[in-house]
């Protein structure tokens, strides 16, 4: 899809379709949509005060316009209450607009941008947020389906119209990040839509050294021989029960000379049974999943390369399966680390916290000063959170806060949890540093605290994903599937250190 800003008036301007939009509570629309309204006589006033248009967030209305102006139709969207509108609302707004017209066969769409100017909300920001709603919005998973007829063709040209010259550059610079982090995330739900036969550890780094390869990213791939000698005892454990060999995928971006170097380690599990604490069956298939995190580090890698913020980033992803093979890791086993420590397996299904210890390590040998690990780690956060809010965890209030207003930017939700010191003691070992799990209650923050056991002094945040990795159900705004959560909001976080 061509993305592009034009100059003018959105009346003049020809396209199958133009996207206006309406707060709720409104009666008599201004800005941009109020010209559209006095350009059609009034309807979109008559419409609303009929009821058909209600202004709540991501509901519709098209309108035909007869010729009465260049758009053959124009779409109005609800942003919701005024109050309540940010990012992630203008995202949602354009990428349920963009998947509704696609629908209609709509090939040329212009549009306003969503929220510039309202509420403190910054024009750039607001247009890479119209952008990257659209691109993520016509995404679609169905990676294998060969019976796609009935499949109505995506919009070939976005364009985004403005009357006034002074914005259009900032909508340029805004556009053109839009395009490269939403292509990114695109890319990681591709990654972690693939069936686990169809991306095992070897394919995910074999993928991810074609990409890095075309980034101009530096790589390295160790195999399982080269973890056993650096001592990786937690990875190489989790993947001793399966015949599919792991892989621990570094890379590196060099944005400057000196200075701090930002470390994204990401859980890369292509598929987790359980092991010998085996999952049920019912929902066992989603454990594709669970490699959203590695996906999103080598998305954020690749946006980054793209968009060259001066700052220093590596990207690290553990690779491997869970499977409860004859020579499976156990419950009661021991494992070693590479830093050292050691820890008594509780549960084989706490395997993510495995994998990344010996991750957050070997990136802190690398150089990492700042480390961020993202995850799907544990259902007790999706029980404290759901599926829309990403839980946080950190060791920093500063560079907490960095990734926060990274997030905010990117209209990605998260919520910050606590790290308590007192509920180390549910991980207390009799035979071992710490065991692998604490109890039920409050498991997504004794994950958190298990992995800050690996962090030694440098600024770090911990992010759970497992409720925001994937979707079960298709949105007005976003298939269901992979979401590529955390993608956008990595590299964002790059940008705002390289501006530092």
């Amino acid at each position: 899809m061509e993305i592009r800003i034009v100059q003018g008036s959105i009346t003049e301007v020809e396209s199958d379709a133009l996207i206006v939009n309406l707060f709720e509570g409104v009666t008599s629309p201004g800005g941009g949509t109020g010209a559209v309204d006095r350009a059609l006589g009034g309807i979109i006033t008559d419409l609303i005060a009929s009821g058909e248009i209600s202004g709540k967030l991501n509901k519709t209305a098209l309108i035909h316009t007869q010729g009465k102006i260049a758009p053959k139709r124009v779409l109005v969207v609800g942003l919701g209450k005024s109050e309540d509108f940010d990012y992630i609302a203008a995202g949602k707004v354009s990428g349920t607009a963009a998947r509704f017209l696609r629908e209609k066969r709509a090939r040329k769409v212009t549009t306003i941008v969503h929220g510039a100017g309202i509420g403190g909300l910054d024009a750039k920001d607001s247009a890479r947020a119209v952008v990257e709603g659209a691109i993520i919005g016509l995404y679609d998973g169905d990676l294998y389906k060969t019976l796609n007829e009935d499949k109505p063709s995506d919009i070939e040209e976005f364009v985004i119209v403005e009357r006034d010259s002074a914005k259009i550059a900032e909508f340029e610079a805004g556009s053109r990040e839009g395009q490269v982090l939403a292509s990114a995330a695109n890319e990681v739900r591709d990654l972690a839509n693939e069936p686990a036969n169809r991306m095992t550890p070897v394919i995910l780094a074999e993928r991810t050294q074609e990409m890095a390869v075309k980034a101009g990213l530096e790589i390295e791939v160790l195999d399982q021989d080269r973890m056993a000698e650096l001592g990786m005892g937690g990875l190489l454990g989790v993947a001793q029960g399966s015949t599919q060999p792991p892989r621990l995928i570094f890379m590196r971006y060099r944005g400057k000379e000196g200075g701090n170097t930002l470390a994204l380690v990401g859980k890369g599990l292509t598929f987790d049974s359980g092991g010998i604490s085996i999952k049920p069956s019912e929902g066992m298939q989603d454990m594709k999943y669970d490699m959203s995190g590695g996906a999103a580090v080598i998305g954020a890698m690749k946006a980054i390369a793209e968009l060259k913020p001066a700052i220093n980033v590596i990207g690290v992803v553990p690779a491997s399966e869970n499977m409860p093979g004859g020579s499976a890791y156990k419950p009661g086993d021991v494992i070693r680390f590479y830093n050292g420590k050691t820890t008594e397996v509780i549960t084989t299904d706490a395997e993510g916290r495995m994998i990344l210890a010996d991750a957050i390590t070997y990136a802190i040998k690398q150089g990492a000063t700042h480390l961020i690990d993202i995850a799907t780690l544990t259902g007790s956060c999706v029980v404290a959170l759901g599926h829309d809010i990403t839980g946080v965890m950190g060791n920093n209030r500063e560079f907490t806060g960095r990734l926060m207003e990274a997030a905010r930017l990117t209209g990605e939700k998260c919520w910050e949890l606590p790290l308590p010191p007192e509920y180390k003691e549910q991980l207390k070992s009799e035979i071992a540093d710490f065991k692998n799990i604490g109890t039920r209650w409050g498991g997504a923050l004794t994950g958190g605290l298990f992995l800050k056991e690996f962090v030694e002094d440098l600024p770090w945040v911990h992010l759970d994903i497992a409720g925001t990795a994937d979707s079960d159900a298709e949105e007005p705004y976003r298939a269901k599937g992979a979401t590529g959560v955390g993608t956008r909001m990595l590299a964002m976080l790059a940008v705002l250190m390289s501006n530092e």
